[in-house]
């Protein structure tokens, strides 16, 4: 029985963009990926201020958004995966921001 092996590499993250609706990731292969917004409610409820305070991290696989406390890989955008944060979660973090409003 022979098998086949498939090894993908995974393109470095070289620039983020952040619209008012659209999280997209410039990757070094030319590639990009844009994922709607909504897909990262962190994101999605933050300031402007907020999503472009961002870092390229894990030696160029993710983005982490220090303000947020939300990290998002490479790998996990191009296999379609969204946040898997839970809705209490997600509400504690919502009560906690109150004060900015």
């Amino acid at each position: 029985m022979n098998s086949v092996v498939v090894n993908i590499a995974i393109p470095k993250i070289i620039g983020v963009e952040i619209t008012e609706d659209t999280l997209k990731l410039n990757l070094e292969d030319g590639r990009a990926i844009s994922v709607p917004l909504s897909w990262y409610p962190r994101l999605a409820y933050a300031t402007e201020k907020e999503r472009q305070n961002y870092q390229i991290a894990g030696a160029g696989y993710g983005v982490h958004w220090p303000d947020l406390d939300e990290d998002i890989g490479v790998q996990g955008l191009l296999a379609g995966k969204r946040s898997n944060e839970s809705p209490e979660s997600l509400k504690r973090w919502l009560a906690s921001r109150r004060h900015l409003e």
